[in-house]
């Protein structure tokens, strides 16, 4: 059994938006929301900065508050790690929205909560997620953190990295090399 995940070189990311087109293309994502979004960060104090660009979703954590929380069972956790949402079972009462520490998650003018899915689909047919399939500066990276051989487990072996909110507890599935 596959761990997915994704590492993104924040040394890489130019912030030019094309992993959320290409979500928001793949996935049909409405006007007005997002499955993933960049965010820009000052790391320093003067004269001595740095930003950081990063792509941020869904964790996909191992141990996901919002899977948890959910009264009917619709957040779930899938094959591979993915936490994916089944929108048939889902009641749209916001408590997995209310729980995730990455604000990752939204509700769908259709009444149901969606988030980012790794582009399961996509993973299936064994291609990469939509966003990191487009990147022009090849900053994201996706595969099984239980392969040994796989680029995400080499490049967390050989760089620093950092997790989002790791005080969460919630172990996430998106590391960023620094």
């Amino acid at each position: 059994m596959a761990r997915y995940g994704m590492v993104i070189d924040t040394k890489k990311c130019v912030g030019c938006q094309d992993c959320v087109v290409a979500c928001k293309t793949e996935n049909q994502v409405p006007h007005g929301y997002s499955r993933d979004w960049l965010a820009y960060e000052t790391i320093g104090k003067f004269p001595k900065l740095n930003m950081e660009i990063r792509t941020e979703r869904c964790n996909h954590c191992d141990n996901p508050p919002c899977v948890y929380c959910c009264p009917t069972g619709a957040s779930h956790i899938s094959d591979g790690g993915i936490v994916l949402v089944e929108h048939d079972k889902c009641i749209g009462c916001k408590a997995c929205v209310a729980s995730c520490p990455y604000d990752a998650r939204f509700v769908h003018p259709e009444g149901y909560v969606s988030k980012c899915t790794f582009c399961e689909h996509r993973v299936k047919e064994g291609k990469d997620p939509a966003c990191v399939s487009v990147c022009p500066t090849h900053c994201m990276y996706f595969g099984d953190f239980d392969d040994p051989e796989s680029e995400v487990s080499k490049l967390l072996q050989e760089r620093k990295y950092h997790a989002i909110i790791p005080e969460a507890g919630t172990k996430p599935h998106i590391y960023y090399l620094t």
